[in-house]
């Protein structure tokens, strides 16, 4: 579960829109707002690269993608440790005719 938001997301879309709309420097338009200055600069980096002005940035639905992906990938890994371990305590059998445990060769 992500940790809960510092900022409203009313605000971060005021600070953006407001950068974007208006030109200031993204320091005075913080100070208006009363937030700090890295802030707004990094919603403002990620609504660039949600338009696709930015290439050096994930957007938020691949950044959303990949945190599925490396969930999914994290349960996928424990279920294989699980059959792993399972494995060890079933019987092996060969998988040749006739090469298997003693009592599973065909009579003589």
């Amino acid at each position: 579960m992500p940790a809960p938001r510092k900022y409203p997301d009313e605000l971060r879309e005021r600070a953006v829109r407001e950068v974007r709309a208006t030109g200031r420097p993204v320091a005075h338009v913080a100070k208006d707002l009363g937030i700090h200055k890295e802030a707004p600069r990094t919603w403002v980096r990620q609504a660039e690269a949600d338009s696709g002005e930015r290439d050096d940035r994930l957007t938020t639905a691949e950044r959303e993608e990949l945190s599925q992906l490396r969930e999914e990938n994290a349960e996928l890994r424990r279920a294989n440790e699980i059959l792993k371990a399972a494995s060890i305590f079933s019987p092996r059998r060969s998988t040749v005719p006739g090469r298997g445990r003693a009592g599973d060769r065909p009579p003589a």
